[in-house]
């Protein structure tokens, strides 16, 4: 890398870290502490009651106070990945970023601590002392043969996990990685012969791992800086290594390499010679995890032997092995049943999990943030990238069920489904909303039609419905672009096997859809041979018309375009007296619950009579999220004080809504401010009708309900369910281009769903 680029990196990194505040951590409060009553009730004299009853029951501490989910990360900076023995103070920046992935990737709060003591008896000490104030200790960064002497000797003395994650992390993750590489290589642990440089902590803890994955003892070879590690060596030996002497005699890497099935390197830049690499078993495994230059080069080993599967600790090669795969699950996992320890157990389901995860079909959001990477399992995919949201799911529930089944679980969970399910809720924030939605939908089996069935977000979606729902995707689009894109994405699903498809191009259809559509259309200036240019060009239509003619249930369009585009071809089709397109409502996933807004979409300035059929539909749609619905008219006018057109047509829609029972309750017209604020609306009316903050917004205009719904999503990291298009009887609906393959899989949840269960 040139000088100058190294400098603009070097600038950035420190720019990150010095702005806009020092650091990568803050402390936030949980409570309110607003007022006197707040006060007294976070410290004196309330807080007297919550010591009291964990002085009664010690367990209780995790009920009042954090720490049942809160862990230290502890170093004294001996020994710092790629910086060495940096020191206490030096070594804060790195374990303030291992706290921010603990919390990003796990929701776990945690705390750095650095200590300037080079005693690994001492610092047993000082993490023994914290346990009252810690759910779990992970050590970071502690020298060998330190780290063993202070893990021990904490978990020993501790009731808590204590977790080193140089040495089991790295385990972990080379287990997965391991069994997926045999896997591929059509090998098994059993039969393997392993050569391994680097006895570290690292490497002893893999090569520790591997023997409990049926590795035998004798097919391990290990070699360090002075070679091959073998019975009666003196120099440079700690009592971990000698445990894995082979023979009596000294020999090299070179000597010992021959016939390796799996090459795993914890050592240094260029230990692995390409001559080596000639040496091994036929489809060698190479894990070459020297950072930040490997023992070889992955283009280096397979110009020696192209059939070799390569990982290394890099993110710019395929196969990274990478510890944030494991550590913030196996913490969540053993904080969320109390667990005593860190066993063997939780460790191998931790690798079952993660190996598991490379095999299934790759989730759309790990795709998205990996975006042109091929993510199917294979040579060049043997573990899941970090950023892959099921991990959570997956890992931490396998590890507390790991941890229930070996009675080392002091808060049993009962319901692991459900735990799972809250686990996956805390990474997807559509999840638990969407419960009732799509339980509704699996009371029947219905035909979704997407019109954009090119597109790779349409593809995942459908995938995760025939994986997850009993609905059946109808896809438009060329059979073989779809085939191909399929298969790019690592997706198992195939059209004519999976699902349907209908080309424009080229269906037997053709003349029937065009036929009917010209029917429809005819008077109103469509001639046959307007009709079969748009049964051939507009994918739209075409959905629309299947659902016309009874093919599909729904048909569901909108990933590129602009909104009324779709609406206009699918009022023309679908549209009757009894089905119009009354609004466009969208949920708002956010912090403190859901927010429904509408009309985000279809009238630009909605009359009295539109906005009051508005508010009845959206009480209907409300409901079908297990929401009870609080609607609020909002305009710039509030409770008449405003003469003004806004305000004019909401007085008018609540005269409308007033003139008969409404199941629902609702109020207007007011600012959105006071619809949300509770005390805010008792000082401005305090008869309003409304028994708390509102939970559904009803705008005058689309430009205002466009408007909230971006600014929640933009500003404060509002998700989107929807648009639904209210009105049309589900049976279309029009998302727009934003929209992801998880919210598409929403929106056909929604399209899925029949027609008697939300009115």
């Amino acid at each position: 890398m040139k000088d100058d680029s190294k400098d603009t990196l070097r600038q950035a990194a420190l720019k990150y870290h010095q702005f806009p505040k020092p650091g990568k951590l803050e402390i936030r409060a949980t409570k309110p502490l607003a007022n006197g009553r707040d006060l007294a009730r976070a410290y004196s004299p309330g807080v007297a009651e919550a010591c009291l009853e964990i002085k009664a029951d010690d367990n209780s501490a995790s009920m009042y106070t954090a720490r049942g989910n809160l862990v230290a990360v502890v170093t004294n900076g001996s020994a710092v990945l790629g910086l060495g023995n940096i020191g206490a103070l030096a070594s804060k920046p790195v374990m303030e970023g291992k706290a921010v992935l603990f919390k990003k990737f796990a929701n776990i709060d945690c705390f750095d601590i650095e200590l300037n003591e080079p005693d690994p008896e001492k610092i047993a000490d000082i993490v023994c002392a914290l346990e009252p104030t810690f759910g779990a200790i992970n050590l970071e960064d502690i020298k060998a043969p330190d780290c063993f002497i202070v893990e021990q000797l904490c978990r020993e003395r501790m009731n808590i996990p204590v977790f080193h994650d140089d040495q089991h992390g790295t385990a972990i993750v080379v287990g997965a990685a391991a069994t997926n590489a045999l896997r591929v290589a059509g090998k098994n642990f059993e039969d393997i012969k392993i050569v391994s440089t680097g006895g570290g902590a690292a490497g002893i803890a893999c090569l520790n791992m591997l023997l409990k994955l049926g590795v035998k003892r004798e097919n391990v070879w290990l070699c360090d800086i002075e070679g091959l590690v073998y019975q009666g060596r003196k120099t440079d030996m700690t009592p971990q290594k000698a445990e894995y002497a082979q023979g009596t005699t000294p020999a090299t890497l070179d000597d010992v390499i021959g016939d390796a099935d799996l090459f795993l390197g914890l050592s240094g830049p260029g230990v692995l010679k390409p001559e080596m690499v000639a040496k091994m078993a036929d489809r060698p495994i190479i894990f070459a995890l020297a950072n930040p230059t490997p023992e070889i080069g992955p283009d280096d080993a397979r110009r020696v032997n192209p059939n070799a599967i390569i990982a290394t600790g890099r993110s710019d090669f395929p196969n990274q092995v990478n510890n944030v795969l494991c550590f913030p699950f196996i913490f969540r996992g053993a904080l969320d049943v109390g667990a005593t320890d860190i066993n063997d157990a939780m460790k191998i389901a931790c690798i079952e999990g993660i190996a598991a995860l490379a095999r299934a079909t790759t989730s759309a959001e790990a795709a998205a943030a990996y975006h042109g990477e091929e993510l199917t399992f294979g040579p060049d995919y043997l573990i899941p990238k970090p950023f892959d949201p099921r991990l959570m799911g997956v890992v931490a529930s396998a590890v507390a069920g790991a941890a229930m089944e070996t009675d080392i679980a002091t808060r049993p969970i009962t319901d692991m489904k459900a735990y799972k399910a809250q686990l996956d809720a805390s990474v997807f924030k559509s999840s638990m909303i969407m419960r009732p939605v799509f339980e509704a939908a699996r009371t029947a089996a219905r035909k979704i039609v997407f019109a954009e069935g090119e597109d790779e977000r349409v593809l995942r979606a459908s995938q995760a419905m025939i994986e997850e729902t009993t609905d059946t995707p109808i896809l438009i689009g060329r059979p073989e672009v779809i085939a191909a894109r399929c298969e790019r994405a690592g997706l198992t699903i195939r059209p004519g096997t999976d699902f349907s498809v209908v080309n424009p191009e080229n269906d037997p259809r053709y003349r029937d859809y065009w036929e009917t559509y010209h029917d429809l259309m005819a008077r109103r200036g469509v001639t046959p041979d307007l009709a079969k240019a748009v049964m051939r060009t507009n994918t739209t239509a075409i959905g629309a018309v299947m659902v016309h003619r009874g093919e599909a249930d729904s048909v569901i369009c909108g990933t590129f375009g602009q909104y009324r585009w779709h609406l206009n071809y699918v009022t023309q089709i679908l549209g009757t007296p009894d089905l119009s397109p009354v609004a466009a409502l969208s949920l708002m996933i956010l912090e403190d619950g859901p927010l429904f807004i509408a009309d985000t979409q279809v009238h630009t300035e909605p009359t009295p009579q539109q906005i009051a059929e508005t508010a009845i539909g959206a009480a209907r749609h409300v409901r079908r999220f297990g929401v009870d619905p609080v609607i609020a008219l909002c305009t710039h006018s509030q409770f008449g004080n405003l003469v003004c057109d806004t305000g004019d047509r909401m007085r008018a829609a609540m005269e409308i809504l007033n003139s008969a029972p409404r199941h629902f309750t609702y109020e207007g017209e007011m600012n959105v401010d006071t619809a949300l604020d509770v005390e805010l609306r008792e000082r401005v009316f305090p008869a309003a009708n409304l028994p708390g903050p509102a939970n559904t917004l009803i705008f005058a205009n689309t430009d205002a309900a466009s408007g909230v719904r971006n600014a929640l999503k933009m500003k404060a990291s509002g998700l989107e369910v929807g648009p639904i298009l209210m009105g049309m009887g589900n049976r279309c609906h029009i998302v727009t281009p934003s929209i992801t393959a998880r919210g598409l899989l929403n929106v056909s949840a929604i399209a899925g769903t029949p027609v008697a269960h939300y009115g």
